[in-house]
């Protein structure tokens, strides 16, 4: 079967194996649209093709990322409670052997 593609649904969408663009037969040869070379524009579109494929790789590092800065800030928070509620304890035992020194002193 030898169908060709049209403009809504190419035979292919893969520009390397696009038929290169011509210009139509009633143009005059030096009218105002040149005959231009599209490798730089197949160059383009691949590299945006591989930038696209990249995105959610991009996407998930920084996800990740944002969830390790939140891991970090969780362990830092528990610590620091852990950290004031033995400084509570420790100055509650404090208070208790200040008063027993005190009452041993008295009597």
């Amino acid at each position: 079967m030898n169908a060709t593609g049209t403009v809504d649904r190419p035979l292919t969408h893969d520009p390397q194996k696009q038929a290169p663009m011509t210009s139509p037969a009633f143009e005059p040869s030096g009218s105002a649209t040149p005959n231009v070379s599209i490798s730089g524009a197949n160059r383009s579109r691949q590299n945006r093709t591989r930038a696209m494929q990249l995105i959610p790789e991009a996407l998930a590092r920084a996800h990740m990322h944002d969830r390790l800065r939140e891991a970090d800030a969780e362990r830092q928070a528990a610590r620091l409670v852990a950290a004031r509620r033995m400084q509570r304890r420790a100055e509650r035992v404090s208070m208790r052997a200040r008063r027993a020194l005190a009452m041993a002193v008295m009597h």
